[in-house]
């Protein structure tokens, strides 16, 4: 009898570490699926993002070295977490960004208004295409992979060095915006060229209403330019964001 209750307190005890454990991954993955592309969305229930929290916790769970559970640890995991979960989200960014600057270029953005939604149609349509190629690649089982590196250079429990959070923000920050540019830069140029001959127009026939003339020009130009623009920048931006996959983390 005593040898089985020495069984059971050797257990109790591999239990409780494996607990601390679990705890400590789910407050990562939990935090992190606040701010993820496509698992963690607003629009999905808050019930079936927590299920998805709970599948990649048990997921990524035997990959990682045990931990314990500190009032230190649980802040820092849930602080890795969130810089998971933006990581990613700055691609989404991107896409909304690039699509604001689309339809600002080409008149569009009040084209198909959207009610209660801050962002224009175009931006929208580039955010749902690209979490529809994310989600057809396989994007959760990237993402168990994504958290399971992350414990090689974000060791659990341990706060990351401030210079390397500033280094972080300002890189991601940074190609964000770039990306969002040069998915965009067609619209801008398309835009550019529209007005210089709008300019020429205006000044050789002054009398002539070209604003009313060349803005319905200017909106069917934009929406034939997104027909044909479209599928080679959200390609271009399905590259960036698997080559982000591949290596998440700049700092060595």
């Amino acid at each position: 009898m005593k040898a089985l209750f020495d069984l059971l307190l050797a257990y109790q005890g591999a239990a409780a570490a494996v607990a601390e454990t679990l705890v400590l991954v789910f407050l990562r993955v939990g935090a992190a699926m606040a701010a993820l592309p496509g698992l963690g969305e607003q629009s999905i229930p808050v019930r079936v993002r927590l299920g998805l929290a709970v599948a990649v916790t048990l997921a990524v769970l035997p990959a990682v070295p045990a931990g314990s559970l500190t009032a230190q640890s649980f802040a820092a995991e849930v602080a890795l977490g969130l810089l998971l979960g933006l990581s990613l989200r700055f691609f989404v960014f991107a896409l909304s960004t690039a699509g604001t600057i689309a339809a600002n270029a080409t008149s569009l953005s009040q084209l198909f208004p959207q009610a209660g939604e801050p962002q224009p149609a175009l931006s929208t349509l580039f955010v749902m295409a690209g979490l529809a190629l994310a989600m057809q690649a396989d994007l959760p089982l990237h993402l168990v992979s994504y958290f399971v590196v992350s414990y090689d250079l974000l060791p659990m429990g341990n706060w990351p060095r401030a210079g390397d959070l500033a280094s972080w923000f300002a890189h991601h920050a940074d190609d964000s915006f770039s990306l969002a540019f040069a998915l965009a830069m067609p619209f801008v140029i398309a835009s550019l060229l529209y007005n210089l001959a709008l300019g020429v127009i205006n000044r050789s026939m002054p009398a002539l209403m070209v604003t009313f003339v060349g803005a319905p020009a200017l909106s069917l130009g934009g929406l034939a330019l997104l027909a044909i623009v479209a599928p080679f920048a959200l390609q271009a931006w399905f590259g960036a964001f698997s080559r982000f996959l591949t290596n998440p983390f700049p700092w060595p």
